[in-house]
């Protein structure tokens, strides 16, 4: 908690709130520390007059607050160590230093192609750290009004995956119509999409490529045209994501070591790095 109040005062030492040249427009003053009326008034745009009042006193309130607590450790009126309190600030300004440029150097000199290859590898290498935790299907979802016309149609059509047909049909007829038979959808997904209970999908979904769910308006079929079960392997193109993290995770910790040497071998060389006896 201490550490937090000392942080909050270094970090609001250097921006407006703590401004102490008087410059017009100044609406309000503590002990030389200027809070302008131009930050009021950007925290109330769009605000009625009442609403505008009270959240231009209530920043107020809290501004002056502020400044009264970091005074009081600035100026030494409590029995905190003033010289720890720098030495704390100062290695959190290097800290943010040090993160910052390493940032810029992984954004501006760190390669970020992952080649096919590699993610294979890793696939192949760890599988249980690809499992799936719920089943993930490909497919097609038409949603069509309860009495529909040609419904035993539009069946044989998705489990003949009769593209040209179904959205015919589902253009002129259906309340919805979803095609994705290029990408993975989890349980999640399709729990969202249609009402069903996640258990009763999952134990359907062990045995059948097309399900159907009816309610008091609407028709749900739901063609799967490929799927991989909870429990079973993640598939390659949905695991590629977290893979390609991983590997650009372990590459950053890498680059950034490799440059930190590099810097320290150039200091020694130009003999920045005394030794002494």
């Amino acid at each position: 908690m201490f550490f937090g109040i000392v942080l909050a005062g270094f970090l609001l030492s250097g921006c407006q709130v703590f401004e102490k040249k008087k410059l017009s427009g100044a609406a309000v003053e503590v002990h030389g520390h200027y809070l302008y009326q131009s930050t009021l008034d950007a925290l109330t745009i769009g605000l009625n007059s009442e609403d505008s009042m009270r959240v231009a006193q209530q920043y107020i309130t809290q501004w002056a607050k502020d400044i009264l607590i970091y005074e009081a450790v600035s100026n030494g009126q409590t029995g905190i160590d003033r010289e720890e309190i720098e030495r704390m600030v100062e290695d959190y300004r290097r800290t943010l230093y040090m993160q910052a440029y390493e940032e810029w150097l992984v954004d501006q000199r760190m390669s970020k192609t992952v080649l096919d290859s590699t993610v294979e590898e890793i696939y192949r290498r760890m599988p249980d750290r690809f499992v799936l935790a719920e089943s993930m299907v490909k497919g097609m979802l038409v949603v069509v009004p309860k009495d529909a016309p040609n419904i035993g149609k539009l069946r044989k059509w998705m489990s003949d995956e009769s593209l040209d047909e179904v959205e015919k049909y589902a253009y002129q007829i259906a309340s919805g119509y979803e095609l994705f038979t290029d990408k993975w959808m989890s349980t999640t997904d399709v729990i969202s999409r249609i009402p069903i209970e996640r258990n009763e999908y999952e134990t359907r979904l062990k045995t059948k490529d097309q399900l159907e769910v009816t309610d008091s308006l609407h028709t749900y079929i739901l063609q799967i045209t490929d799927k991989q079960l909870r429990g079973g392997p993640m598939p390659l193109d949905r695991a590629r994501e977290e893979i390609e993290k991983i590997i650009l995770s372990e590459r950053q910790v890498e680059f950034l070591q490799k440059e930190r040497d590099r810097m320290y071998e150039e200091a020694v060389q130009k003999g920045d790095i005394k030794f002494l006896e």
